[in-house]
């Protein structure tokens, strides 16, 4: 299933992604708060990369933070994130990037709630969600089961 999650030429992105997707996930960007698609997106489904496909979060585990971002206390597939150091703006942060796209998505703080204290501060620009009714015909069928008995609010 790997395989499948590449991350495309600098060309193709440029053509496929938005301005504002191929900075923030190319170039460390970071979108306005409260300007962005999916800070208060409450259906249920995932978030996958923009860039790979690879799935990266859960509405299940998504929160209001009050930041203006999609905030999530984990991710829905570890394996397909990787943090690193960012010492950027005069502060040191953790910032979190997928690993086949390798596109920025965001920075992780240990300021979030329960159960696990972490809030995972992603940027709208790096993610598509995918509803939870398309899992199956999107090719991501596999998590179609963490929504059976959900419904769109």
């Amino acid at each position: 299933m790997t395989d499948t999650f590449r991350k495309p030429s600098d060309e193709q992105l440029k053509t496929t992604l938005t301005p504002l997707q191929y900075k923030v996930t190319q170039h460390e960007g970071t979108e306005p708060p409260f300007r962005n698609e999916y800070w208060d997106n409450h259906e249920p489904g995932i978030y996958v990369d923009v860039v790979s496909g690879e799935p990266l979060f859960s509405s299940l585990d998504k929160f209001e933070s009050g930041t203006g971002w999609p905030s999530f206390t984990r991710p829905l597939a570890p394996e397909n994130i990787s943090t690193k150091t960012d010492r950027q703006l005069f502060m040191t942060r953790t910032e979190v990037r997928s690993v086949h796209g390798d596109s920025h998505l965001g920075h992780v703080f240990d300021d979030g709630p329960k159960p696990t204290g972490l809030r995972y501060c992603m940027n709208s620009a790096s993610l598509r969600f995918i509803p939870a009714s398309e899992l199956e015909a999107q090719g991501y069928g596999q998590y179609a089961r963490l929504f059976a008995g959900t419904t769109a609010t």
